[in-house]
Formats: structure tokens, C-alpha cells, sequence
């Protein structure tokens, strides 16, 4: 294989991808980090499962409160520092290379690659807050931003303005940064798909050895509980919407058989592929996501328009003041929400960024960094603008259930209260309920042969079962995690992953680092200009 530079790449090294491997229940694993990541995993399970549901939520949250009062300033400064290095990188001589060296082809479409890179990185989230979020800043529901007065113009603002900040350019820059740390080093260096392979340059060959089995462990258990989370709540909003469609009790049962449902479904999509499974769904995703998002904004045309407004207004006048983590009046709201979220993109980042490195072969460092950024920020500028603008809007009108309530009273029934406004709302709740599932579906499908790929040495091509294996403990990491978190369960889900990703927040400013030693390497220096002597 060759390389513009051999620097930093396999040909530098004498480890060879997998040879750490060894074949056992026929399956082709990394040994030591297959080994520890279910076995802490099932550790985990179980001392949850062992221990009362209170006493374990009570342990979680202490825990949580440890890590909000002294590094919540680690969460907000690293989101910055990685939309910042992201913006410079992609601007920069350094935005030219190419993944896969420069007559690399792209292996799928733009539109099947943003469908898949857009479905695996905000789909169920999407769902679930886009009418909860805003409606709550707008109601003061858990504090608002920036401590603006709620129910007023200036509140209505910031609450859209502050939603997009959450699902704008730093979410996408802490998944960018990863995707694009990996896939410079899988495809441009020859290294293993593995966490263990972005510090190459600062590590050497330790690498290969302890240190990279704790890096690439610690990936996995961080990816499987930012993954829990995304299916705890996609599961607790499904059962709120199948209750609510078709009259079914709400309880931690339907949530339950939702998930294992959705595990079957999960393992159907991985027998067939990336192509057939994934791909497939993703598309889907984006096709019934878009017709859904074209009717709400038919039925409130007017309305929509000035939340777009109004949303982006609110973003741009503010995304400096809330990028700050000191001199904040409104910490309440600060932990609650913008901390919790990094920490979601944080932990949710590695799954990702194995994802999307995956699939992104052939595009230039330039290009992938500005379409992982601003088509999915546009895209969930618009949901959140549209949902989150009609939903506030009928607080202010008082029509329907959240105009009656003056806001929300149970966060997973949120949209479909709001859709109950309109005579044919069964139907779009419906179409709500099918999109969360497929969504549902498309997030543990990827995030299963994600951590496959981590417990593999890096492989590419595994077999199946391995795949299979990981969808299993994801669900039952996220069954575990609504079980003890019972009428709090949101606030479980929340606890664990801000308490995972803490470390991660520091592993990826630090990948950061070794990226740009890496793209140095294929800068082409200038010569030197030397004087003839004649």
C-alpha cells in the first residue's frame, strides 16, 4: 500500500491490523478488548440489576453531581475548542487532502452519505426534543437560558435560538472532529478502525499495546452508554406514542417489549448488510423525516417562517454568551441542558465517528467537515424552528393540550400533544410513531457494528454474529437504564452519560493534537531556493 507519507502510517509500524485477533464461537475478536468490554459491561448490568432501583439512581446522580460541579467548565470549553479546529482545518491548506489518498472514489452518493451520517447522528433526538426543548425554555419547565424572562418575545427567541445552539455547528463539530480523526487514519495512514490508531503520532507503537486496549475500551463503554441513552429515550417516547394512538397502558413493560422489538428488527438490518440494512433505512429515514416536516409546515406556514427567523436571530446573537461556562446566572439550566447535551455528543461521538469514517472514503478533508457540520445543522435548524415554533406558538394561542397546560407535563408525549391540535392528528401521530422506530431501528443497526468494529482490531469485514452480540447488550443497557430510572428515567439516562464522558471530552481534545501531526505530514513542503554558482 502507499502513502503520500509514510509517516505515522502501518507501513511505519510493525503491527499488522488484527493480529491481536483470535478466532473463537466463530467469531473474530480482539481478545483483550472484546473480553473487558462485555465483561464490564455485564458487570454493570448486573450491579444495577442487584442493587434496589433507588439506591442505584441515588449512586448515579451523587456521582453526576461530582462531575457537573467540577468539569462542567471541560464540556463547554471542549465543544468550543473542536468547532474552532474544525473551522480552521477545513479553511486551511489541510482541507485538500483527501480520504483515501487522491484518487480515492466516494463509495456512495452525497445524498445516501449525508442520509446515513444524518440518520446515525441526531435521528431519535430529533424526535423526542424537538417540540419538548423549546417548549420547555419557552415555559421555564427545567430554568431557561440565560435566565430570560419565560412566556415573552425575548423568552421565545432565545428558547428557539438556544435549541439550535444545542443541535447546531458544536454538536456536529464533536462529531466531525472524531469521523474525521478516524477516517484520516484508516484511509490515508493504513491504521486499524480504532480509537487506539488517532494517537499514533503522539504514542508510537504503545499504541498497539496497554495503553491503546484502555483507549479503545473506554470507547466502547462510552459509545454504549451515549447509544443507551438515544434508545431509552426512543423507547419511552414510542411506548408514549403507541399508548397514545392506540390506547395502550403506558408502562415500563410496553417500554420493555419496544426495545426487544426493536433488538429483533436491529439484528434482521445487520443480516443484511450495510447496503440492504442501514442504507436502506436511512433513506427511508430521511424520506418519511422530510414528508413529515412538509406537512406540519403546509398546515403553519406563516408561523413557520417567522420561527426560522426568529430561531436563527436567536442563535446568532447568543451563541457566544452560552458558549461561556463562567459568570453564568443560569447553572440550573446550564447543567440541565447544554452540559448534558456535549456530554451526549461527546459519548455519542465515537459511534459516530466509526460510522461515519466508514462510509466517508473518497471526499476531501474540506468537504467532509463542512457537510457533516452545515447540512445537518440547517436540517435540524429547520426541525427545531418548525416544531418547536408551532408548539410555543400554541402555548401563546392556548390551543390544544400545551396551550391548556401552558407547557409540557410529560416530555415523551410532548409532540404528540402537539399534533393532537389538528383534526387529523391520530394520522401524523402515526407517522411520528413510524419514524421513531425506523429511526430507532437505523441508530442500533450502526451502533452495533460500530462497537463490533472497536472489539475487532479495527477489522472492516467481521463476522455477523459479533454484530448481533452488541446489539443485545445495547438494548439491554438501555432496558436496564428505564428500569431504574422508572417515572425518572430521562434523568437516568442523563446521569450516565455525562459521568461517561467525561474522560472521552479529554481523549478527544487530545485526538485533536495528533490529527494535525498526521495532516502535516502530506503538506508538501516548499523547496528551497538555491543559488547557482557559476
Amino acid at each position: 500500500m502507499g502513502f503520500k507519507s509514510e509517516k505515522y502510517s502501518i507501513e511505519s509500524t510493525d503491527y499488522q491490523v488484527g493480529q491481536d485477533n483470535i478466532s473463537k464461537w466463530g467469531m473474530d475478536i480482539h481478545n483483550t478488548v472484546f473480553i473487558a468490554s462485555v465483561g464490564l459491561s455485564l458487570l454493570f448490568i448486573i450491579t444495577l440489576l442487584a442493587l434496589p432501583p433507588t439506591d442505584a439512581k441515588a449512586a448515579i446522580d451523587s456521582l453526576k453531581g461530582s462531575v457537573l460541579a467540577n468539569f462542567d467548565f471541560l464540556f463547554m470549553w471542549g465543544a468550543n475548542i473542536l468547532l474552532i479546529v474544525a473551522i480552521i482545518i477545513a479553511f486551511s491548506p489541510l482541507g485538500k487532502i483527501r480520504l483515501g489518498g487522491d484518487d480515492a472514489k466516494p463509495d456512495y452518493s452525497k445524498a445516501s452519505w449525508i442520509s446515513m451520517l444524518f440518520a446515525a447522528g441526531m435521528g431519535i433526538g430529533l424526535i423526542f426534543w424537538g417540540v419538548a426543548e423549546p417548549t420547555a425554555f419557552f415555559t421555564n419547565w427545567f430554568g431557561t437560558p440565560l435566565n430570560v424572562e419565560p412566556f415573552t418575545e425575548a423568552g421565545r427567541e432565545l428558547a428557539l435560538g438556544a435549541t439550535v445552539f444545542h443541535w447546531g455547528l458544536h454538536a456536529w463539530a464533536i462529531y466531525g472532529m472524531t469521523a474525521l480523526c478516524l477516517a484520516y487514519f484508516v484511509y490515508n495512514k493504513g491504521l486499524p478502525l480504532s480509537m487506539r490508531s488517532v494517537f499514533y503520532p503522539l504514542l508510537g507503537d504503545r499504541v498497539w499495546g496497554k495503553t491503546g486496549d484502555v483507549i479503545d475500551i473506554l470507547t466502547v463503554l462510552v459509545t454504549l452508554f451515549g447509544l443507551a441513552t438515544s434508545l431509552g429515550l426512543g423507547g419511552s417516547q414510542a411506548a408514549s406514542g403507541i399508548s397514545h394512538v392506540f390506547g395502550m397502558e403506558n408502562n415500563i413493560y410496553l417500554q420493555q417489549a419496544i426495545i426487544v422489538l426493536i433488538m429483533g428488527l436491529a439484528i434482521i438490518s445487520v443480516l443484511r448488510g450495510m447496503d440492504g440494512g442501514v442504507k436502506f433505512l436511512s433513506n427511508l429515514n430521511m424520506v418519511i423525516a422530510f414528508v413529515f416536516l412538509g406537512l406540519i409546515a403546509v398546515l403553519n406556514f406563516t408561523t413557520v417562517l417567522d420561527s426560522l427567523v426568529t430561531a436563527l436571530t436567536g442563535y446568532v446573537k447568543n451563541i457566544i454568551p452560552l458558549s461561556q461556562s463562567s459568570g453564568r446566572e443560569d447553572t440550573t439550566w446550564l447543567h440541565g441542558w447544554t452540559v448534558f447535551y456535549w456530554a451526549w455528543w461527546v459519548a455519542y461521538a465515537p459511534f459516530f465517528g466509526m460510522f461515519v469514517a466508514r462510509i466517508s472514503k473518497g471526499r476531501t478533508v474540506r468537504e467532509f467537515l463542512l457537510c457533516v457540520m452545515l447540512i445537518p445543522t440547517m436540517v435540524t435548524t429547520a426541525w427545531m424552528s418548525i416544531f418547536g415554533g408551532v408548539a410555543i406558538q400554541q402555548v401563546i394561542d392556548k390551543v390544544g393540550l400545551l396551550g391548556a397546560q401552558q407547557g409540557i407535563s410529560d416530555v415523551s408525549l410532548s409532540l404528540f400533544h402537539m399534533l393532537d391540535a389538528y383534526p387529523f392528528g391520530d394520522i401524523l401521530s402515526f407517522i411520528a410513531v413510524a419514524l421513531i422506530i425506523v429511526f430507532f431501528v437505523t441508530t442500533l443497526d450502526s451502533g452495533s457494528i460500530v462497537i463490533d468494529g472497536m472489539t475487532a482490531g479495527g477489522k472492516l469485514e467481521v463476522p455477523v454474529k459479533q454484530k448481533v452480540v452488541w446489539a443485545v447488550i445495547s438494548g439491554a443497557i438501555a432496558m436496564i437504564m428505564l428500569w431504574i430510572g422508572g417515572t425518572e428515567s430521562i434523568q437516568a439516562l442523563q446521569s450516565i452519560t455525562i459521568i461517561a464522558a467525561m474522560p472521552f471530552t479529554i481523549i478527544l481534545l487530545l485526538g485533536c493534537v495528533s490529527l494535525l501531526k498526521g495532516l502535516l505530514t502530506e503538506v508538501d513542503k516548499p523547496k528551497v531556493a538555491t543559488k547557482r554558482v557559476n
